[in-house]
């Protein structure tokens, strides 16, 4: 089926990219060693989400350049979908690509969280360019959209790659408010069901995954599709290192949790969970 974008997202991004000011990068001219992307519909995400950190300056204050950018995006994204479905995935495409310049707003929002919520951070251009956080949220974003579209297997190939490259896992289907952080992130674990508040932030090796898991009522073998299994997360939710929140549980606003915590019952509002009782290390002197 062929297929050419004839909408007017790049306006909506045109407008976006003019809004930008400091912290965010203004400059236009800005040049980077070039990234080879394994896959071309990642590298256009991050282009036109962010043009000044990926090497597209010229595409801000230059329509025709951008448009020609939105529709090469929107072509790779329909010849993406499954080719041999029954209907058109054009409208689906279409969608997901009119939310571009809403996409964008929500993700400096996450650029802002992270550069707030890490001390080492220097710069939104190195969160942009280096932070596997924001890397794996800039194609999730994108992802959930397809996801939610009517695409679910498109969206779970862009998923996988951003795993690849960021280490992080995020399924398209979690739903994640925004000025969300990823910090360090390698192990991230993130279901399909979880739901995450506003200015949540979590570090390496934390799981939001299922518990267990129901068998289908009609097949022995199977696993039952479709059903709630992973936690809600709440605003201002901090989860520690190597933490795992399993099962269909409640975790309330302005709750910390500490490394290595094992969570499978609600957290109410306003509490902090930690380990109480550490290990203790013991130590001889050797010759």
């Amino acid at each position: 089926m062929s297929y050419t974008y004839s909408g007017d997202a790049h306006l909506g991004l045109a407008a976006s990219y003019r809004a930008d000011d400091d912290p965010f990068p203004t400059d236009t001219s800005l040049s980077f060693p070039r990234r080879n992307h394994l896959r071309e519909d990642v590298d256009l995400i991050k282009r036109l989400l962010f043009p000044r950190c990926w090497n597209a300056g010229p595409w801000i204050g230059d329509e025709e350049l951008l448009r020609d950018g939105v529709a090469n995006f929107a072509a790779l994204c329909h010849s993406g979908i499954d080719p041999y479905a029954e209907e058109d995935p054009a409208p689906v495409v279409d969608e997901v690509v009119r939310r571009l310049p809403d996409i964008r707003e929500m993700l400096k929002k996450d650029v802002e969280a992270a550069y707030k919520g890490d001390p080492a951070a220097r710069s939104y251009v190195e969160i942009i360019r280096s932070y596997p956080g924001v890397q794996a949220i800039i194609v999730h974003r994108v992802a959930h959209a397809f996801y939610e579209a009517g695409a679910p297997e498109y969206a779970r190939e862009l998923a996988e790659y951003a795993k690849m490259e960021s280490g992080i896992d995020i399924h398209p289907g979690a739903t994640i408010g925004d000025y969300f952080f990823i910090d360090h992130g390698t192990g991230v674990v993130i279901g399909e069901t979880t739901t995450i508040g506003e200015w949540a932030r979590i570090y390496q090796d934390v799981t939001l995954g299922a518990l267990h898991f129901e068998e289908d009522e009609d097949d022995e073998h199977s696993l039952k599709k479709g059903y709630k299994r992973h936690p809600d997360i709440g605003d201002s939710v901090v989860i520690g290192a190597g933490t795992k929140v399993l099962g269909a549980v409640s975790v309330g606003d302005h709750v910390s949790i500490g490394a290595n915590s094992w969570v499978t019952e609600d957290v109410p509002d306003h509490t902090s969970v930690f380990i109480s009782e550490h290990p203790t290390h013991e130590r001889k002197h050797r010759d």
